[in-house]
């Protein structure tokens, strides 16, 4: 009985204290300032730091930096040690000067226990020009655009035809596994802040690989891809179903994603591995996916059912990818970006390699004379 009424004697006291701690926690003044400010070389910058309300007393911010291309940060950035926040005031600014080509992470710190500054940082980019950016932006969604509609002329093709024989179903499940694969990858990078501080501690140029139409791509590949496994379930597909060989590729594929995850839960590797294991899953996927497509055309001698339009969009979107991701190595002279997303680098240069294949088959190898076109068309008119 008197261990119950200390216990309320107690209980009290601790709602009290955390009370006040969650407070105390609110009444804190919160610091803000721009994720990232990217300067040209030889250029300077304004940058302003808000707080949620004014402080009581002058406080010191300190600039501390973290993360930097160079050893030596300053041969890259020049930017002031310390600014002062005064009294009664809700904002302080301060001039950054850029020199050379690279990257400067600083994390904002003070000494004031009425400010909240954790997790405020601020990504400083030098750049060469501002024009080579604005141009491997426009590349970037047009080799987006590209991928993405790439997609439409095999699903118009289906279902124009109302069958699907002549696409391989091994390419369907390996395509669907592929992108979903991708998509985690993708949307883990881009849009979870944990996994986003992993990357920047494991790379100090702090350059995220992923940007949103990466995102939407693979995230609109996966609902294609669907879409193709409802016109295979639907229309004619002459006796076609997956292959052995590729549900025990898909079985070894996603056993290791389970085998990656329960190392992650139990810490052995860290959650950004786990990603990229997921985009490795990819990259894998993409080196095999067009063989089992591109040898039922030389089996067929024809690349009837397989749709020209879809390669050459993919040709396209895979030479504009790989030309954004060089620019952009040389926007900020780290060519190590090249690598810094594999999988992305991968698909654009395997989708190359076989999109190429693909047009000397439909072109070249196995070209259907045009009568032998006008015919085909007349029956299946007269047939529908």
């Amino acid at each position: 009985m008197a261990g119950v009424g200390m216990a309320k004697r107690w209980l009290p006291a601790q709602l009290l204290l955390l009370w006040t701690l969650t407070n105390i926690s609110e009444s804190r003044v919160h610091l803000s300032a721009p994720e990232s400010v990217t300067l040209v070389k030889y250029s300077q910058a304004n940058v302003t730091i808000t707080s949620s309300a004014a402080v009581n007393q002058t406080a010191v911010i300190h600039l501390n930096v973290t993360y930097s291309s160079n050893l030596n940060y300053t041969s890259v950035i020049t930017l002031p040690e310390q600014v002062l926040l005064p009294v009664a005031s809700t904002s302080v600014s301060f001039n950054v000067t850029a020199h050379d080509v690279g990257q400067v992470t600083t994390h904002l710190l003070s000494n004031n226990t009425d400010l909240n500054s954790s997790l405020v940082r601020i990504h400083f980019m030098v750049i060469h020009s501002n024009v080579v950016s604005v141009i491997s932006d426009v590349i970037g969604w047009i080799y987006f655009l590209a991928w993405s509609v790439s997609f439409y002329p095999q699903a118009w093709e289906n279902w124009r035809r109302k069958s699907v024989v002549g696409l391989n179903f091994d390419f369907l499940a390996l395509n669907l596994t592929g992108f979903i694969a991708y998509s985690v990858f993708n949307i883990g990078l881009f849009w979870v802040p944990y996994i986003k501080e992993e990357f920047l501690k494991s790379n100090p140029n702090g350059i995220n690989p992923v940007n949103a139409n990466d995102v939407f791509f693979s995230l609109h590949a996966v609902l294609l891809c669907l879409v193709y496994i409802c016109q295979a379930a639907v229309y004619e597909r002459g006796g076609q179903r997956v292959s052995w060989t590729a549900l025990i590729l898909l079985a070894i594929g996603w056993i290791f994603a389970l085998v990656s995850l329960f190392l992650a839960v139990a810490k052995q590797i860290t959650w950004l591995d786990y990603l990229y294991y997921f985009s490795y899953i990819k990259l894998a996927v993409t080196l095999i996916k067009y063989v089992p497509q591109a040898y039922m055309n030389y089996k067929k001698q024809s690349t009837e059912g397989w749709s020209i339009g879809n390669v050459l969009l993919d040709f396209t979107g895979g030479i504009l990818s790989i030309l954004q991701m060089i620019i952009q190595s040389y926007n900020n002279d780290e060519w190590k970006l090249i690598f810094g997303d594999p999988t992305k680098f991968g698909l654009g240069l395997f989708s190359v390699v076989f999109d190429i294949l693909f047009m000397t088959q439909h072109y070249c190898l196995y070209r259907r004379p045009p009568q032998y076109e006008a015919v085909t068309e007349q029956v299946e008119d007269e047939c529908s």
